[in-house]
């Protein structure tokens, strides 16, 4: 019975928790795409809030735009791999910007999209 408990236990916070991990960053309602990427390993992540002021964050904390420029130069890895994440809501001038400076610093981007429900 205790051996039960302890399965039972596992099998819950296996389910709970990688319902958690999924996304990591700033909860954004992303706009629906039909296609779909696997998960790229050591990928930065941008994401950008909607609204009238569109925040963004990178590395889970709030960041300007030159202190995003200087933290993507200060990657060196061959592969540089950039996911941004950006409202329904955000501006398509600031998704550009952040596109055209992660371009210029050698960065494979990938805009997130989410896959619709069946």
């Amino acid at each position: 019975m205790p051996l039960l408990n302890v399965l039972l236990l596992v099998l819950v916070f296996y389910v709970l928790g990688s319902k958690f991990t999924l996304t990591p960053g700033v909860q954004v309602s992303l706009p629906v795409t039909s296609f779909a990427l696997s998960t790229q390993r050591n990928a930065d992540i941008v994401s950008i809030t909607g609204g009238p002021v569109a925040a963004i964050y990178h590395r889970d904390r709030k960041v300007t735009m030159d202190e995003l420029r200087a933290s993507l130069s200060e990657n060196q890895s061959a592969e540089k791999w950039l996911i941004i994440k950006a409202d329904t809501g955000t501006p398509t001038g600031l998704v550009a910007t952040i596109t055209d400076e992660a371009l210029r610093r050698s960065y494979s981007v990938i805009l997130a999209g989410d896959i619709p429900k069946r």
